[in-house]
């Protein structure tokens, strides 16, 4: 799947891999075989709120792309159209690059505000007491986006017909829900998409 524009640009990616939004991106670069440079941030130890961290970011948020040491690239969709263009996992067509963003617009409004913020207060935070309520309260939501993305991947075998990287979008967060508290038991074209992801060349894991 390598992508063979060229004059070939400098990468260099602040994130934590264990962040569903920045292990979109590893993902894709292994895909792609992008080469690049990786740094490691600690949200939790407050890294993204340093000094030097918000000239990159002033949203403080992981993922950051630096591009060839100057320009800087933020949120995780952006960064995966930005690197998906001339490949087959960004159509050109009109239409079907908009169905790629329908589902990547679905995946951020949808699906991560409920499973990834209930993975977060229970992987990172450790459930808190005072987060428990909030928690649970993410369940349904939860469970409404899987439920969303069965019922299309019961007709197709990727979310748009052909692996893009709509399906990066949604398996970052999905292929750990269970982390969030989501049985995917009840989802048999969910983990039969998942199991087919996992099988694509130069696939890599969350864990590298």
């Amino acid at each position: 799947m390598a992508n063979s524009s060229s004059p070939k640009p400098s990468y260099q990616v602040y994130g934590d891999i264990q962040s569903g939004n920045c292990y979109k991106i590893k993902l894709l670069m292994s895909l792609l075989g992008i080469d690049h440079e990786w740094t490691h941030v600690n949200i939790l130890a407050g890294e993204t709120h340093s000094e030097s961290f918000k000239a990159l970011n002033p949203n403080t948020r992981i993922p950051v792309l630096v591009i060839d040491g100057e320009q800087t690239l933020c949120e995780s969709n952006a960064i995966l159209n930005y690197l998906a263009q001339g490949s087959q996992l960004l159509p050109d067509e009109p239409l079907a690059r908009a169905r790629v963003l329908q589902w990547q617009f679905f995946e951020q409004y949808s699906h991560e505000p409920f499973i990834a913020t209930a993975r977060y207060i229970n992987k990172y935070l450790g459930l808190p007491a005072e987060r428990e309520a909030e928690y649970h309260g993410k369940q349904g939501g939860g469970h409404k986006a899987l439920a969303v993305m069965e019922q299309q991947l019961s007709t197709t075998p990727f979310l748009t017909g052909d692996f893009t990287i709509a399906d990066i979008s949604l398996y970052a967060y999905t292929h750990v829900a269970h982390e969030g508290g989501f049985d995917l038991a009840g989802y048999p074209s969910v983990r039969h998409w998942l199991d087919a992801v996992r099988e694509l060349p130069d696939y890599v894991s969350m864990n590298g």
